[in-house]
């Protein structure tokens, strides 16, 4: 176990969606670190009047929230949108702390979240190749130890250091994002066009996970990632998620986070990915694009509306 001599502060990011909000706290107020962990809020303004309504309820609620060593809340005056509301709040708690522990607000944790994500940011503090902590996992790994090394990101409960966050920069357009980057590097990133990640480039503003995702592709970095997952995201499509193969089911990560720690590698461990690991990604990518297809909306909807009821 790395000793931690400091917790790192925890950024949540929230808009007007009050239910998983609260679970989002409540699961990380279970965490054994959570007294001893400040809470930054960073609380976007509504987009109409309507929104606005949802927006006062939830800081109202965010007020009286308890259990961590301290509780601020940031509030936007008005409506800044997502990407800026937090890249904003990033910048602003980089300019305080060295370190950073990011949530939004439809990823509970499990009660060992906190103390994975601050012994991770400790050891691996001074190793230039590990730019990030991924909570979340895309792979069902049994056998393969509590952690492994990969070049891809998650952005479901993560964390990073201010010295590494520093390469990030937020692309306006595709032929920025891409510049420098040959065809073998997209589709590198893309796990053989399995994971079609690189078609955010095509939305305005440029989502900044595929942004920080290249940025740890061009530095040629590593993501430490458990091999159990340490967050659920219950916010995608009413926390019920579609897998193709299933045609109407639970989508496949959707699983309990883990009940019981994750062990780190040993500190003089080599850091490098595995190349085996790598080969499964394919598999587990391989309908992903299809679930956010026009097909599979209509789906998702029907299910939703119509069969879960």
């Amino acid at each position: 176990m790395t000793p931690i001599k400091s917790n790192a502060p925890v950024a949540l990011f929230v808009y007007n969606r009050l239910d998983t909000v609260k679970k989002t706290i409540a699961h990380l107020q279970r965490n054994e670190l959570a007294e001893e962990t400040e809470l930054f809020i960073f609380s976007d303004g509504g987009k109409d009047k309507k929104s606005w309504k949802q927006v006062e309820r939830l800081r109202e609620e965010m007020r009286r929230t308890t259990g961590f060593k301290q509780v601020t809340l940031i509030e936007r005056p008005v409506n800044i949108y997502l990407e800026r509301n937090i890249l904003e709040g990033i910048a602003y708690l980089f300019e305080r702390y060295d370190r950073l522990i990011v949530l939004e607000d439809d990823i509970c944790t499990s009660p060992y979240f906190l103390t994975y994500m601050n012994e991770a940011l400790e050891q691996y503090k001074e190793n230039e190749t590990v730019m990030h902590v991924s909570g979340f996992t895309n792979l069902c790994l049994t056998d393969r130890g509590d952690t492994y090394f990969t070049p891809h990101m998650s952005g479901w409960g993560w964390a990073t250091w201010r010295h590494k966050w520093n390469v990030f920069k937020h692309y306006t357009t595709r032929a920025e994002a891409l510049e420098g980057l040959t065809e073998e590097d997209c589709q590198r990133m893309q796990y053989g066009g399995s994971f079609p990640c690189l078609k955010s480039l095509d939305k305005k503003p440029i989502p900044w996970d595929i942004c920080w995702e290249i940025a740890i592709y061009r530095h040629q970095g590593l993501c430490l990632t458990p091999t159990r997952t340490l967050v659920r995201n219950i916010g995608i499509y009413g926390g019920t998620h579609f897998h193709l193969s299933q045609w109407i089911g639970k989508y496949e990560y959707d699983r309990p986070v883990t009940e019981v720690p994750i062990l780190l590698p040993d500190a003089s461990a080599p850091v490098a990915a595995n190349p085996e690991i790598e080969k499964l990604y394919p598999e587990a990518f391989k309908d992903w694009g299809i679930r956010y297809s026009l097909l599979g909306k209509i789906l998702r909807f029907i299910y939703l509306k119509l069969i879960k009821k």
